[in-house]
């Protein structure tokens, strides 16, 4: 049964909010109507805004919504409101570099294309938000390509006599076949002060001999094992082994020249890189009665090569001399497993060997530890330790070193045992990237072992190489590592490609899904100069771009847009408070006109426009003539309005509608139609699960925390109509 009701007049501030479009009516007569009639009494605030229709049907361009992936997944009314009021989407953090990128460089895009299917289904646009930008990247794992190498030193005293080569005499090595020539060259090594032995093949050169460098004979003890090992690099794609001489029962072994659990082969590769060759030779590879060997560097099998072995890291070593630091430690270098080694305080799981190349440091074998959750007052509860082979003695100073790794930014540090005589180090940081670290120490007195205290911060770690010494020695024992710095050219290369990498895949994968980017976001500082990565941001998620790139990092990352995805992609540079710094806005444009003059396109310029009651209107209309100008589009990316609470009064809900209304008009006054890209309202609602990490104990949005329309729904439904959409409302409704 249909019946007619009129709206009464409710006093509650939560149902009439004042606002210069919104007076009541006083009850009486109206003289320029007579008696006042059911249908011409003004309607309560709330239920006006009740009536309105979704906000897309009054907007003559896209209207998008910035909004959390898995909320949309995950809250139904949440997703509803989204799918009714919005053309388009831009998900605020999980299409980023930090999001989709791991540790390894690899991009997960399991949950993106979850949400893309789920939004195409509701008819939804995604708007790809953002490519390159300084925040929210995966800045461990890009630190972590253009961090130090750190090189292995040989595992003991070097038995060959390097000296002759240092200077470059040779004396006792032969040069049997020089091809171009076999000489030693400064400078040239893996540091910028160590030597090099550079040797050119011929343009003939078909077989390993035919480039071939051969020890001096080096002495056998009967039982021993021994390693050779070096460092090389090639200018182009090598190939080399190593032979012997008579005192080998196999003078051309076959070998794992890598150390790194891969197969068996004649030669070794090599690159323009430098990497380590390693061969071990054991008691059973001599003849019988063998007192010396000698061993060939064979680099002959292709022509035109020159190939350059780093002087200081050519060493022979007998394994099983009695050199080396006295350990007090029995099992430092896990190669036989983690015996000696006990899980005092974690999970189940938590200890276990490490395996795998990447994971260990040197050898075969190194300790895995996981810590499953950060707790970083009580380093303890993740805790594996180990037994000294004899008591610290009091006074005494000792070192404990060791390598270690994680697979994300962690934290670890060293105490001693027993508790009653504990010893802390300090809290020391570790990344994807080998590192070594020492803690010295004054013995208590009776001290009976250590152990590693890694439940500050979550994560999978990997230590090799444990060292615990009084600084006594029964030899020279094992060189120390060398640490590598990058160039600057090669940093530049390694972050280019990984810029390459990243927008080549994901233009690629979101071809057919995605056509819409911010490519380049807030590239500009205050002032209106490119940011130059000197800015002093240290959050564990910057990396800037730029600091390596230069000032054609946007250039590069456009063109790269455009190369992989489609050539109608609409692609934006994005910045913020361009309505207040109008310094920052004039920067930007020029910045766009810098990165077409290089030969990219750029299709538009987003404003954020995250402001407040306090922002100045005079100035928001000089951003959008100034952006007007561009003759791009002109997008507004990220519309909120803050009020400086989460419980605002009914006066600044009402200025909160008129700012909105404001700016909404303003966009449609200034920006010509065919510039309009749209505009992006950046939130759905004020509800806290919104604003864990954006405007927190804020209320910035159109919908309440209970996913109720505010004033300000009203207000931006009323700019994008272009009219009090209210004011035909006939007062009457059907139910």
């Amino acid at each position: 049964m249909k019946s007619k009701y009129i709206i009464p007049i409710i006093a509650s501030s939560l149902m009439i909010l004042s606002s210069c479009d919104d007076n009541l009516m006083e009850w009486g007569k109206d003289p320029e109507h007579g008696a006042v009639t059911g249908a011409e009494l003004p309607l309560a605030l709330v239920e006006k805004i009740s009536r309105y229709e979704p906000l897309k049907n009054y907007s003559d361009f896209p209207l998008g919504n910035g909004i959390g992936i898995s909320l949309y997944m995950s809250d139904a009314a949440y997703r509803k409101i989204v799918n009714e009021n919005f053309d388009e989407v831009t998900p605020g953090y999980e299409m980023k570099h930090g999001a989709m990128v791991n540790s390894k460089g690899e991009i997960n895009f399991t949950n993106v294309d979850a949400f893309i299917a789920a939004t195409k289904s509701a008819g939804l646009s995604v708007f790809g938000h953002t490519l390159i930008w300084h925040s929210n990247q995966n800045a461990s794992y890009l630190n972590g390509i253009i961090a130090p190498t750190v090189i292995p030193g040989s595992s003991g005293t070097n038995i060959l006599d390097l000296a002759s080569i240092k200077d470059g005499s040779f004396t006792g090595w032969a040069r049997n076949n020089p091809g171009k020539g076999i000489t030693t060259v400064a400078n040239s090594g893996l540091t910028s002060t160590s030597a090099a032995i550079q040797l050119a093949s011929s343009a003939s050169s078909s077989a390993a001999y035919s480039l071939q460098l051969t020890s001096p004979n080096v002495p056998i003890v009967t039982g021993h094992n021994y390693e050779i090992s070096f460092y090389i690099k090639s200018d182009v794609a090598g190939k080399g082994r190593i032979s012997f001489n008579t005192s080998l029962t196999n003078q051309y072994p076959y070998k794992d020249w890598f150390a790194t659990g891969g197969s068996w082969t004649e030669a070794f590769a090599t690159t323009s890189s430098w990497q380590q060759v390693k061969i071990k030779l054991a008691p059973g590879d001599f003849k019988a009665g063998s007192t010396t060997f000698q061993f060939n560097l064979d680099l002959g099998y292709l022509p035109n090569v020159t190939y350059l072995i780093d002087a200081n890291t050519l060493a022979v070593v007998d394994l099983d001399a009695a050199t080396g630091p006295v350990n007090l430690v029995s099992n430092g270098n896990f190669n036989s497993g983690i015996t000696g080694w006990t899980k005092a305080n974690g999970a189940a799981d938590a200890l276990s060997a490490g395996t795998g190349a990447s994971n260990v440091y040197e050898g075969s074998g190194s300790m895995k530890v996981v810590n499953a959750t950060s707790d970083a007052s009580n380093q303890w509860k993740t805790q594996i330790q180990t037994t000294f082979t004899s008591a610290l003695v009091a006074g005494k100073s000792y070192t404990i070193s060791y390598m270690i790794r994680s697979e994300a930014n962690g934290s670890v540090r060293c105490s001693t045992t027993p508790s009653s005589l504990a010893s802390y180090q300090g809290d020391q940081t570790t990344t994807t990237t080998w590192k070594q670290i020492e803690w010295k120490i004054t013995a208590k007195g009776g001290e009976t072992g250590f152990g590693f205290d890694l439940g500050g911060a979550a994560g999978t770690y990997y230590i090799d190489n444990v060292l615990v010494t009084d600084g006594s020695s029964s030899g020279s024992g094992p060189t120390a590592p060398v640490t590598i710095d990058k160039t600057d050219a090669e940093k530049t290369k390694i972050i280019g490609d990984a810029m390459t990498d990243w927008i080549s895949k994901m233009m690629t994968h979101y071809k057919t899904s995605v056509f819409s980017w911010d490519v380049v976001n807030e590239p500009m500082k205050e002032d209106g100069t490119l940011r130059n990565g000197s800015e002093g941001d240290t959050a564990s998620d910057y990396f800037s771009w730029v600091k390596y790139l230069g000032k054609d990092y946007a250039v590069k990352a456009f063109k790269l847009a455009r190369q992989y995805g489609n050539a109608t992609d609409k692609l934006f540079i994005n910045d913020y408070n361009l309505e207040s710094r109008l310094d920052k806005c004039d920067g930007l444009i020029e910045y766009v006109k810098y990165i077409e003059s290089q030969g990219a396109k750029v299709d538009g310029i987003g404003t954020q426009m995250h402001i407040g009651l306090t922002t100045d209107k005079d100035k928001i209309v000089q951003m959008f003539q100034k952006l007007a100008a561009s003759g791009k589009l002109i997008k507004i990316s990220e519309l909120d309005v803050r009020l400086g609470t989460a419980t605002p009064t009914v006066a600044q809900q009402a200025s909160q509608a008129e700012m909105y209304q404001y700016v909404i008009d303003m966009y449609k006054k200034y920006i010509p139609a065919a510039q309009q890209y749209g505009i992006t309202i950046w939130g759905v609602s004020d509800n806290a699960k919104e604003h864990e990490y954006w405007l927190p104990n804020e209320s910035p949005n159109l919908w309440d925390a209970n996913y109720v329309r505010k004033h300000a729904y009203k207000g931006a439904a009323d700019g994008l109509a272009g009219k009090d959409v209210s004011k035909d409302f006939s007062g009457e409704l059907v139910k």
